[in-house]
């Protein structure tokens, strides 16, 4: 039984790379939505002079980017 040490290498890199990038995305997301509703609340200083509609529809391409990262990781199962 042969390992093949550089496919491990590379799935594990570009595992870590994709997770990384899928928290920091919804991390965004979160973001997005906790300025959103700074904003509304009228707490201006603290949303970083972003308006809600802004925030809001940031947080949800955020969101949609990473429905979609996950929808194509299954569909690579699935296929």
């Amino acid at each position: 039984m042969n390992i093949d040490w550089a496919a491990l290498g590379s799935v594990f890199g570009v595992s870590l790379a994709v997770t990384v990038a899928l928290v920091g995305l919804f991390t965004l997301g979160i973001v997005g939505l906790s300025k959103r509703e700074a904003a509304t609340s009228g707490a201006s200083s603290a949303a970083g002079g972003t308006t809600p509609v802004a925030a809001r529809t940031g947080a949800y391409v955020c969101f949609a980017l990473c429905a979609a990262a996950v929808a194509y990781g299954i569909y690579l199962i699935v296929a």
